[in-house]
């Protein structure tokens, strides 16, 4: 079965930066989009970005546009979220997730992550 599993996440302080990965075990086909989502403690999960797999279109949460980035890698079957000028309110589990939708609707999404923790201090 398929598989997304995501790396990176941890614990930096207020303005520091860290990148997210989201490995596919299966070759990614040029219909797939993958999205990362993030859910806070008490809240619902919540887009964040997104990225078409067979071209540049790429779509952001207005709350980290100019400082979150998303790519690619195709040979290595791996999207990226670099997170720069992090702050305390992006503390969540990020979780990335294919759908063949160009959706930030969480439910246009059927293969999860297991998720990966970031923690921004104050």
């Amino acid at each position: 079965q398929e598989q997304l599993v995501e790396s990176g996440g941890g614990s930096v302080q207020a303005g520091g930066s860290l990148r997210l990965s989201c490995a596919a075990s299966e070759r990614l086909y040029s219909s797939s989009v993958i999205g990362w989502f993030r859910q806070a403690p008490g809240q619902e999960r919540e887009f964040v970005s997104l990225i078409r797999w067979h071209s540049e279109s790429r779509l952001y949460a207005e709350s980290v546009k100019g400082r979150f980035t998303i790519s690619k890698d195709k040979s290595l079957n791996t999207v990226y979220l670099q997170m720069n000028s992090l702050k305390p309110e992006d503390t969540a589990i990020y979780y990335c997730a294919k759908g063949s939708q160009y959706s930030s609707d969480r439910r246009d999404y059927n293969r999860w992550g297991q998720g990966t923790q970031v923690t921004v201090a104050s």
